[in-house]
């Protein structure tokens, strides 16, 4: 993952919500969705690896992509998801955050 410039107002955030993807073709989709990625992305490991390595896909200055409801989609899809984190950890062209929820994520009963 690349590292992110010294002041936020370079960066360009997207978000990536993978609550409810059920499989690596709901992640590919989301991942499309949330980047903007052209029509003609292939939708597998290689051509992801391939796009977030292109500086002149990615949006100018830093691009920051941060990823929630991550943790589900890891659970019913572990290969997948060790898959997808070694293609984030590779991507020269972005920076990949996971968000590890808010208070809402994890309710907690009143004793």
């Amino acid at each position: 993952m690349s590292g992110l410039p010294a002041s936020p107002a370079d960066w360009t955030v997207r978000a990536l919500d993978l609550g409810g993807a059920a499989d690596k073709a709901g992640l590919m989709d989301r991942i499309a969705a949330a980047l903007a990625l052209p029509s003609w992305f292939g939708r597998n490991w290689d051509a992801l690896a391939d796009v977030l390595g292109d500086h002149q896909l990615m949006p100018d200055g830093a691009a920051v992509l941060v990823v929630s409801g991550w943790r589900d989609f890891e659970a019913r899809n572990p290969a997948q998801w060790a898959t997808a984190v070694e293609v984030f950890d590779q991507a020269a062209a972005i920076t990949v955050l996971l968000s590890l929820g808010g208070s809402d994520d994890h309710p907690r009963q009143a004793p």
